[in-house]
């Protein structure tokens, strides 16, 4: 649980800025729209690869 402690004299939109920063960075939807539905791990290592082959095609094509 993500907790945010105001400051005194700090106003609230500056802490709900923080809130959602720490919130993005946290990744909490992100873990839990994973764990909604159950994926092999042969079908995430395929993800991985595919995603991690498509970083290096931008990678050379930026080189070139």
């Amino acid at each position: 649980m993500i907790k945010i402690e105001i400051k005194e004299g700090e106003n609230i939109e500056r802490a709900l800025k923080r809130y959602k920063r720490k919130h993005r960075n946290v990744q909490i939807m992100q873990n839990l729209r994973e764990s909604r539905y159950f994926t092999k791990p042969s079908v995430k290592n395929r993800r991985q690869l595919q995603k991690a082959q498509y970083i290096q095609s931008l990678r050379d094509a930026e080189d070139i």
